[in-house]
């Protein structure tokens, strides 16, 4: 390689490594998503133990508090909803009879689609019976699918809570071993910046939304109540759960609320309401509460989001798509940081590009002719150069 040239990137050798890291990603899981939990959980509560530090409260007292704390939540919002739940999981065989009945009632209403069926019936066959769907008893039931994965979810739950719990109680000495990492001053300074950066980036962002999808998980199920569905509660609890998924959880609400309809209430008018209800809630938070409440350099660019959370969910299931955008923002965070990422940042952010300047004619046909000469220029010295080295013979 001559002196000064710029060294190409091996794309090969990148595409093998970018393939290698997402199988041992998605290989993995069991262990890199408590883990990541828990980091994006200690830059959250970092201020707070900040806080109580200069009030001369320990870090390990701060520690226990918050791991208990939030064990608290969670045992509160299982045993709200597990009630809901159970009676749900053993009324499953009714539920599926009275949802099939509904689709059967909806098919006869529509008499064109009847008279479509009825008519490919008789090609195939005069005396040909429809079957009827009958759902099989055997295999793996809910309750034993649930049974089988609780031990790995509480134990999941409490990894998260114990590394938690340490990290916070050992104060700042994560933060110093990052810094001293590095060896000149300005990269140790920058390497602190962008920590506590990303430190308030993600409690802004989190505390606010979290806030946020409580008061649509209290709208939801005050609706549902409202509209008297069965358990709003547990609606009022999914709603606010489902809301850290950007646009797939929304529609997954919209969805769950409009099927719990069909089999509570008369006709197809009622249920269709109660689904454009959970809708206009979450379009109302979507697209007024939340960019009002969220800061604009939080926000990310929508295209990204939408992508980061199908990528995550593929690696991750519903985990990945819980902490898809907390990822997102701490990525964007480093790219302010890290010289040549930039441009990345810049991609990952979702407020409006500036305007490009609109060139006049007379500068469009200067670059054009410009363009034009460089190419001529070009094209000579290539036709000229076999010439130039050619060397006399004797």
């Amino acid at each position: 390689m001559t002196p000064g040239a710029r060294r190409q990137p091996n794309w090969a050798i990148i595409g093998i490594f970018l393939v290698l890291a997402f199988a041992a990603v998605a290989a993995a899981r069991e262990f890199l998503m408590p883990v990541t939990m828990a980091v994006l959980l200690f830059f959250v509560f970092t201020p707070l133990r900040r806080l109580a530090q200069r009030r001369s409260i320990p870090d390990g007292v701060t520690a226990l508090g918050v791991t208990l704390s939030i064990l608290l939540v969670v045992s509160v919002i299982a045993y709200a909803a597990s009630g809901p739940i159970s009676r749900a999981m053993n009324n499953m065989p009714l539920i599926s009879a009275q949802l099939e009945q509904k689709f059967e009632n909806l098919r006869d209403s529509v008499s064109d689609l009847r008279d479509a069926a009825q008519r490919i019936e008789n090609v195939g066959s005069e005396t040909e019976l429809p079957v009827p769907i009958r759902i099989e008893q055997g295999g793996e039931t809910t309750i034993g699918m649930v049974a089988k994965s609780a031990p790995l979810l509480l134990g999941q739950i409490m990894f998260t809570l114990i590394l938690l719990f340490f990290m916070m109680a050992s104060g700042d000495l994560l933060y110093l071993k990052i810094v001293q990492s590095f060896d000149r001053m300005r990269d140790k300074r920058a390497a602190y910046l962008a920590l506590r950066e990303i430190e308030g980036s993600l409690g802004n962002y989190l505390g606010a939304i979290t806030l946020i999808n409580a008061g649509l998980g209290l709208a939801v199920g005050l609706a549902m109540w409202a509209w008297g569905m069965p358990a709003p509660l547990l609606f009022g609890i999914g709603a606010f759960v489902l809301n850290f998924i950007p646009y797939l959880g929304s529609i997954a609400g919209v969805i769950i609320s409009t099927l719990v309809a069909l089999i509570v209430m008369p006709d197809l008018f009622w249920p269709l309401m109660v689904g454009l209800t959970y809708l206009g809630l979450t379009t109302l938070e979507g697209q007024i509460i939340t960019p009002y409440f969220v800061s604009r350099r939080l926000q990310m660019n929508t295209v990204v989001v939408f992508l980061a959370v199908a990528l995550w969910a593929w690696l991750w299931s519903v985990i990945g798509m819980v902490i898809a955008v907390p990822v997102l923002v701490v990525m964007r965070v480093l790219a302010e940081h890290v010289p040549g990422w930039e441009k990345f940042g810049n991609f990952l952010a979702g407020e409006d590009p500036p305007a490009l300047e609109e060139e006049t004619e007379e500068e469009a046909r200067d670059l054009i002719e410009a363009g034009a000469m460089a190419e001529d220029h070009q094209a000579a010295r290539a036709a000229t150069a076999p010439l130039i080295h050619e060397t006399p013979k004797g």
